[in-house]
C-alpha cells in the first residue's frame, strides 16, 4: 500500500492498545474502539501492551509485533490501529514486519475528520492537519527509489524526489495557511460586528459525543447532524438564540474534544478554536450518564488551558439526564447566587427553560451605574464604552481626561477593566460635580 491510502468504510482492522504510564483503563479501550467505528472501520481482533518504557523500533517490542502479526493473519485484517503516537520509523518498521496498513492515533482522527469535513473551511483545516503530520513520514513514500542508490549512474533519483515532493507539500501548506488566514479575518470581522451591536457569543464546548449539537439544536432549532458517535460535528456552525424578554446571544457548536488531542489539529483548526477563544461565555456540556465524567470534565478544561480559553466563564450542563435514574432538572448556584451548573436532557428537552435562565443570568446580570475617567489620548475607549454600555453624560475635568456617566453590565464593565486598565470613580464626589454640574 501506497504512504497515502487511508482505511475505507468497511476495512477490518487490529487494535492495539500500548499503555507506558499507569494501569489501561477500560475506559480509553472504550474510546479507542469508538474511534474506529466512526472512522467505518470493523474492529476483528485487539492486542494489549504494558511496557515501562517505548521500545524505539517497534513501539510495543518485537515479540508484541509479533502477536499482532499472528492476529493478522488469524482475522485477515487489511489495517493495525495503534492507540499511541508513532514516529515515522517506528510507523514504517511496522508496516515492513507486519506487511499491512500501520495507523497511529493521530492518524486515525483525521482520517475521521476527513470524513466529516463538508465546508470549504473544514477541508481546508483538515488538509492542512493532514499534510503537517504526513510531512515527516515522507521518506515511507519513496522507499522503492532509494533502493537504487548505491549503482553505477543511478546515484541520487530517490533523494531528488523525496525532496521535491517535500518542497511541493511544504508550497501546498502555505497555500492552506493563507487561505484559513482569509477565514480568520472573515471570523474577526463577524465577531467585531456582533462586539458592535452588543451580541454575547456563547460557545459549546464538551467531550466529543456529549451531546453537544443535540442541546444546539435544542436551543435553536438549527438542525445541525448529530448522531449517537465520536466527532459527529467537525464544521463551527453559529446560530441566534433567544433567551426571552427581548435577549439573544449567538450560539456557536464546534468539535468536540477527546484524550490527548493531537497538537496538528489544534494547530490546524485554530480559526475554528477562535470561537471557543473569543467567547464570552463557554457552556461545559457533560454527558451525566457516564460514570467516569469527571476525567472528561479534565480533559476538555486541559485543552481549553491549551488553547488560551481556560479564563472565560463557564457553565456547566450536565447533558443526558434521562439517562440517569431519579435525575431531576435544577440549577446549582454558587455563593454568589450566580449559576454554575443545570441538568438538562436536551433529547426530551427537560430542563432547557432552566437553561435559557442561567444563560440570561450569566450574560445579562446587574446593570452599574459608575462613573468612568478615560484619558483624553484614550478615543478608542471612549467609542467602546458607547457601544457596550449607555453613557448617560460625559465631561472633562482640568487635566482634559473625560468623565463619562455609564450604565453597564457588570460583565462589559469587567472585561473593559481587564483590557484598558480603567479608573472607577467609586462616588460621584464634589469634583465631579463642580465639573459636570
Amino acid at each position: 500500500m501506497s504512504l497515502f491510502d487511508r482505511p475505507q468504510n468497511g476495512e477490518s482492522a487490529v487494535l492495539v492498545y500500548a499503555n507506558f504510564s499507569s494501569r489501561l483503563s477500560g475506559e480509553e479501550i472504550e474510546e479507542f474502539h469508538e474511534l474506529a467505528k466512526s472512522a467505518g472501520v470493523d474492529p476483528v481482533g485487539t492486542v494489549t501492551s504494558a511496557r515501562k518504557i517505548q521500545d524505539p523500533r517497534y513501539l510495543i517490542g518485537e515479540a508484541k509485533a509479533e502477536e499482532i502479526r499472528q492476529v493478522i493473519a488469524a482475522t485477515k485484517a487489511d489495517v493495525v490501529l495503534v492507540d499511541s503516537t508513532l514516529t515515522p520509523s517506528q510507523e514504517r518498521n511496522l508496516e515492513k514486519f507486519l506487511q499491512c496498513r500501520v495507523l497511529d492515533r493521530t492518524g486515525l482522527i483525521l482520517d475521521i475528520f476527513a470524513q466529516r469535513a463538508t465546508t470549504h473551511e473544514g477541508r481546508l483545516q483538515v488538509e492542512l492537519a493532514q499534510l503537517q503530520h504526513l510531512s515527516t513520514r515522507l521518506v515511507r513514500g519513496w522507499t522503492h527509489l532509494e533502493r537504487q542508490k548505491g549503482g553505477i549512474g543511478l546515484r541520487g533519483p530517490g533523494e531528488t524526489q523525496l525532496e521535491t515532493d517535500r518542497r511541493l507539500v511544504g508550497i501546498r501548506i502555505k497555500q492552506l495557511k493563507k487561505r484559513l488566514e482569509k477565514v480568520h479575518k472573515r471570523r474577526q470581522q463577524g465577531r467585531r460586528a456582533r462586539k458592535n451591536a452588543d451580541i454575547s457569543t456563547v460557545s459549546l464546548v464538551g467531550y466529543t459525543n456529549a451531546g453537544k449539537s443535540t442541546l444546539f439544536n435544542r436551543l435553536t432549532a438549527a438542525g445541525v447532524y448529530a448522531e449517537d458517535q465520536l466527532f459527529a460535528t467537525l464544521d463551527p456552525t453559529l446560530r441566534r438564540c433567544d433567551l426571552g424578554d427581548n435577549n439573544a446571544v449567538i450560539l456557536a457548536d464546534t468539535v468536540g474534544f477527546i484524550r490527548h488531542l493531537p497538537h496538528d489539529l489544534v494547530e490546524a483548526f485554530h480559526s475554528t478554536l477562535e470561537e471557543t477563544q473569543e467567547a464570552d461565555l463557554l457552556l461545559h456540556v457533560i454527558d451525566a450518564s457516564y460514570a467516569d465524567y469527571q476525567d472528561t470534565i479534565k480533559q476538555v478544561n486541559a485543552v481549553l488551558k491549551e488553547i488560551d480559553a481556560s479564563t472565560i466563564p463557564q457553565l456547566q450542563v450536565f447533558n443526558k439526564l434521562d439517562r440517569v435514574d431519579g435525575g431531576e432538572p435544577r440549577i446549582d448556584y454558587d455563593e454568589a447566587g450566580l449559576p454554575t451548573r443545570v441538568w438538562v436532557s436536551a433529547q426530551t428537552g427537560e430542563g432547557i427553560h432552566l437553561l435559557l435562565t442561567a444563560i440570561k443570568a450569566l450574560c445579562f446580570n446587574e446593570t452599574i451605574h459608575q462613573w468612568i475617567r478615560v484619558p483624553v489620548t484614550n478615543g478608542r475607549l471612549r467609542s467602546k464604552l458607547y457601544l457596550q454600555g449607555k453613557v448617560l453624560r460625559e465631561c472633562s475635568d482640568e487635566s482634559g481626561d473625560l468623565l463619562l456617566e455609564v450604565q453597564i453590565t457588570r460583565r462589559n464593565l469587567e472585561a473593559i477593566q481587564q483590557k484598558e486598565g480603567v479608573v472607577l470613580e467609586k462616588e460621584m464626589d464634589k469634583q465631579i460635580i463642580n465639573y459636570c454640574g
